[in-house]
């Protein structure tokens, strides 16, 4: 139960008994909205996606959620389960699972006032600010034949072959809108007091119970943070957990932050571990297992949580689509070798919000592991990589996985490219691990590595293939100045080439321009758990109403004045990342950073930025001015080898200089390796 450094990871590869059920370890993989389910040949693509995590040695594999009725569902195209001959077409899937050795459970989710379709429903008419429907206010009745088909909803999994479900009871939906006063107006046996706020899930877990027998695993994810106003004080959150487990739940999950919180909650600007506290408040209070969740994506970390006594289980949803072995590697001692979920949310919930099937930035095979091999070619090349950014790491450690005899030339002395620049942005150091994962992968399969050689011509010759991964270079616009003493590109000050001055002025206000602004206002790259409290005002004993502790938007004074433009008219930001955007605007905002739209550059010179906007004239004096104006591909090396007749591919930045787009750059790599 060591890996190769000698770190122990007992507790965690420990087994567990829940319910009628001993587990193999005490790790699970926690629900995620795949949109597998609406995919051509969705329970062949199903099946690959939930054994490999098996096979990968997770004790439980939690489903995406299932409405258990019409009203229930996330969107009009959101799975359900209450139709007991579509539930048994899941039997494969299931069946799947089991032969691996792990336990499958199906999640039961009411999305509430969450749902995206007329006539969702919730205790109270509040519409979420996160959706334009306005619910309808359910009736005794409608709760009534809710908790029935809840129940409805357990027996249908059973008899298509799960072996459990988890009931979900946090993030906002609708069992958590009727614990809270935040949602709950109700006066009637169903809201006003905390024990007829309560009633309602504790209802559905006793009659889940008795429908499916003491057999059937069942969990109960409970909101152990609301991060709302009006949410649920600590000691409220206790008295629900001994109320759940005395209705006859086997273990209690537990669930941070709704989804309309000001607080970010996941995504990479979150410390790793910084929501332990809040399961240990759980576990303080109940004698069923109790799991912890929530930027958790190292065994270390994992371990750490249960040796301490935080929490009984460990649940990771994202790092189990970074690397589906996550829990075998560590058992067989190649922690080293985990793929490391960066928590980008670039390809998982960004996909998720725009209609398309889950992915994952650092592993192009998830949610498409019908789409790859990893059987060894029968016909090895000897193929030539040049550039070790993120397209050329993944290129060069997929290839040679598959086989091929594959050289790396990389210019500099240290491999990463852009994502070195990526990583000095604050969360990103993230990035650390999907160097240090390459690394490993390089040494692994054998790739020969020439750092500090720029290739030339003569260098690949020799090569049945070259592939040219060199990334950009920062585009410098046209405009009079842009060569006075106080320009500098992103990428000199991210690399910590050029320091910044006091008042900055920010040219581009993409994502480069947002990270690099970030990078300016922010004194520490990696906050630590309390700091990060302190600046979103959570409570970090996780104790009162909410555990807000304070306004999460309110000022943070930092030492730099800064302004980011941009020349179109949109808001500053609107391209970022769906679930990732509005942190980054709300820090800025946080940290005094003005965005300005709709600019026209006109010069630059000892007074600062001199601009246009709505056509009057404006200066922006700063002591620095960050050119963050797009990029430009580095070419000229496949031009001639192209010219010479060589079998050359470009991929990433070398091919399109887009943002500094690893999500592209890794795909690329991973799939013209797969194609060679």
């Amino acid at each position: 139960m060591q890996d190769g450094q000698g770190k122990s990871f007992a507790t965690m590869l420990s087994p567990i008994r829940a319910g009628q059920h001993t587990l193999r370890n005490r790790v699970i993989m926690g629900s995620m909205h795949t949109r597998l389910e609406a995919e051509p040949d969705s329970i062949a693509k199903q099946i690959a996606f939930y054994a490999e995590r098996a096979r990968g040695e997770a004790a439980i594999l939690v489903t995406g959620g299932f409405s258990p009725n019409a009203e229930g569902m996330f969107d009009p195209e959101g799975p359900r389960i209450d139709d007991l001959e579509n539930a048994r077409s899941l039997r494969p899937i299931c069946e799947s699972v089991q032969a691996e050795g792990s336990l499958l459970c199906a999640q039961l989710l009411h999305a509430g006032r969450y749902a995206k379709i007329e006539g969702c429903v919730a205790p109270s008419p509040i519409r979420a600010p996160i959706n334009r429907y306005v619910p309808r206010e359910m009736t005794d009745a409608d709760i009534r034949q809710t908790i029935e088909d809840f129940a409805n909803a357990a027996a249908n999994a059973q008899a298509a072959g799960f072996d459990g479900v988890e009931i979900m009871g946090s993030e906002g939906y609708l069992l958590n809108e009727f614990t809270v006063t935040h949602t709950n107006k109700r006066e009637d046996d169903w809201g006003g007091s905390v024990e007829n706020r309560h009633r309602f899930p504790v209802e559905i877990v006793r009659a889940v119970r008795e429908r499916c027998g003491p057999d059937f695993l069942v969990i109960y994810r409970i909101s152990a943070a609301d991060l709302v106003e009006d949410g649920a004080p600590a000691e409220e959150i206790a008295e629900l957990a001994r109320k759940i487990e005395a209705a006859g739940a086997d273990i209690l999950n537990t669930g941070i932050g709704w989804h309309e919180a000001r607080v970010p909650t996941i995504a990479y600007q979150v410390p790793r571990g910084v929501w332990r506290k809040a399961a240990a408040n759980v576990k303080a209070a109940v004698s069923i297992p109790v799991v912890a969740s929530n930027r958790i994506n190292t065994p270390e970390l994992a371990e750490d949580i249960l040796a301490s006594g935080d929490a009984d289980m460990i649940s990771m949803a994202r790092p189990f689509l970074a690397d589906p072995h996550f829990v075998k590697k560590a058992r067989e001692g190649h922690a080293d070798e985990i793929n490391t979920c960066i928590a980008c949310n670039q390809a998982c919930l960004d996909f998720i919000f725009s209609d398309r099937p889950v992915g994952c930035l650092v592993n192009p095979r998830a949610g498409r592991e019908t789409e790859f091999r990893d059987t060894p070619t029968d016909t090895p090349q000897k193929v030539a990589v040049v550039g070790g950014g993120a397209a050329g790491l993944a290129t060069a450690s997929e290839a040679a996985m598959l086989g091929h005899d594959v050289t790396l030339f990389e210019a500099q002395d240290k491999l990463g490219g852009q994502l070195n620049l990526a990583r000095a942005a604050p969360g990103k150091e993230e990035f650390n691990e999907t160097l240090r994962y390459y690394g490993g992968q390089l040494q692994k399969h054998g790739v020969k590595l020439r750092l500090g050689q720029r290739a030339s011509v003569d260098d690949l010759s020799g090569f049945d293939h070259v592939v040219i991964s060199t990334g950009v270079t920062p585009r410098i616009p046209d405009l009079p100045g842009v060569d006075h003493p106080s320009v500098a590109t992103y990428a000199e000050i991210l690399a910590g080439d050029r320091v910044a001055g006091d008042t900055v002025a920010v040219m581009g206000a993409g994502g480069i321009g947002h990270d690099v602004a970030e990078f300016l206002v922010t004194e520490t790259k990696a906050q630590s758990p309390d700091a990060f409290c302190e600046t979103w005002g959570v409570d970090p004993n996780f104790a009162i109403s909410g555990a807000l502790a304070g306004d999460p938007l309110a000022p943070v004074q930092t030492r730099r004045k800064v302004v980011m433009l941009q020349r179109k008219a949109s808001k500053p930001g609107a391209g970022l990342g769906v679930s990732t955007g509005w942190i980054l605007r709300n820090a800025l905002r946080k940290h005094g950073v003005e965005a300005l739209g709709g600019v026209v550059y006109d010069r630059i010179d000892d007074a600062g930025l001199h601009i246009l906007i709505d056509g009057e004239p404006k200066t922006i004096p700063a002591d620095t001015i960050v050119l963050c104006t797009g990029q430009e591909p580095e070419q000229a090396l496949a031009e001639s080898l192209a010219a010479q007749g060589a079998t050359v591919t470009m991929i990433g930045g070398a091919k399109e200089a887009a943002e500094l787009d690893a999500l592209r750059a890794i795909d690329e790599g991973v799939r013209l390796a797969q194609s060679l």
